[in-house]
């Protein structure tokens, strides 16, 4: 007999509806996949996931050899989302990191962490306490997302054999989130948890536009299929050697094809008479020529030729300060600027933004010029932020 209810939902229905599952089905609640919107499971999307989760490892891994504590991310949840969708999720102020796709899958990509977070990354990498973020910890939580995307370029480009991938140098910025510089319309986000080492969860979003996750995932998507065989399909014929256009299978009595030999027998009567004779193939065998490398040369001195004639942006800092927007609305003719740099410290030689080596200033026929006296090697430059 069925019993009436008074009205009112049991604490088990009202559990069974906020998981989105009916509670008179006696089922368990499926595990969360990445949908699109109508809540159809979408095959990009769980492409893409499936992509970051098996990049999580190797990202914790670097992330912990930079700043110098256990860093532990977990398997990302991507799902679509709009723009009021995702501020809704996100704390009042952010540290955005753009990082857009410059060829291969170009379009919109970034990353934004909390405040609390930037701070925290920020603290372990210049190895203090109390940061705060200025152009300094900017730079540093660029450096990080830096070392990111270009351990997902090379994944991909192992995944996907798409060797023209490549992004832009990240600029980070802490701007209110209002102001944040998300893709319009649906784009796809991966909501990571982050442990720094220090008991607490922060999250960290990574978003890519919808051109971008579209055309990531296709990629991955057809580098996942195999490819069908091409002997024999839409031929109704079994499987086997087509010589000559004419279809000859496997394994027919009377066949021989001695292995390691140059030569393939094909004897009188293995089809049954219906084959004239061909006699004994004499095939030849291929003589490749050899491919070591000639002396005095490598492979990566061939490539690095092929950009040579590149042109790269160069540029001598004297020297940075802050001001605030008051002094610098009350600048005229004549205001000193005191920078950083000490009276006769070497000059920072950048290249594209890069720092690369000091130097000092000279003058070469009434033009300034810098004399090279520092060349910066990479694990310097990292040891400097840490």
């Amino acid at each position: 007999m069925m019993m009436m209810s008074d009205g009112a939902l049991s604490q088990a229905e009202i559990d069974a509806l906020l998981a989105g599952v009916d509670s008179s089905s006696g089922g368990s609640a499926p595990a969360a996949v990445a949908t699109a919107p109508g809540g159809s499971t979408d095959p990009e999307q769980l492409s893409l996931q499936s992509f970051l989760s098996s990049t999580v490892g190797a990202q914790s891994s670097n992330l912990s050899m930079m700043t110098g504590a256990t860093v532990s991310l977990s398997e990302p949840k991507v799902s679509f989302s709009g723009r009021d969708n995702l501020l809704s999720q996100l704390p009042d102020t952010v540290t955005v990191v753009k990082a857009d796709f410059t060829s291969g899958f170009p379009g919109e990509h970034l990353f934004v962490l909390s405040e609390e977070c930037a701070k925290a990354i920020a603290s372990l990498m210049n190895k203090e306490e109390n940061i705060e973020l200025d152009e300094m910890a900017m730079s540093v939580i660029g450096e990080v997302v830096s070392q990111m995307v270009g351990h997902q370029i090379t994944a991909l480009t192992d995944k996907t054999g798409n060797k023209s991938i490549a992004s832009a140098s990240p600029e980070a910025a802490n701007v209110p989130k209002g102001v944040a510089a998300l893709p319009g319309g649906s784009f796809s986000t991966a909501v990571y948890d982050v442990d720094l080492g220090d008991g607490i969860n922060y999250e960290i979003w990574e978003v890519f536009g919808s051109k971008v996750s579209s055309e990531i995932a296709k990629a991955l998507i057809s580098a996942s299929t195999p490819q069908a065989a091409s002997s024999g399909k839409g031929t109704g014929a079994a499987p086997g050697m087509n010589m000559g256009g004419m279809q000859m299978p496997m394994g027919m009595g009377g066949m021989q094809m001695p292995m390691g030999m140059g030569g393939m027998q094909m004897p009188m009567g293995m089809m049954g008479g219906g084959m004239p004779n061909m006699g004994a193939a004499n095939v030849q065998a291929v003589q490749f020529p050899n491919l070591m490398q000639p002396m005095g040369g490598t492979m990566e001195s061939g490539n690095i030729s092929l950009i040579m004639d590149v042109f790269m942006e160069m540029t001598v800092e004297l020297g940075r300060t802050k001001k605030l927007i008051k002094e610098i609305l009350s600048m005229g003719e004549g205001t000193i600027i005191e920078l950083d740099k000490l009276a006769g410290e070497p000059v920072d030689i950048l290249v594209n933004h890069k720092l690369i080596a000091k130097g000092e200033v000279v003058v070469i026929d009434e033009n300034f010029g810098v004399r090279v006296t520092e060349i910066v090697s990479p694990m310097e430059r990292m040891n400097d932020m840490s």
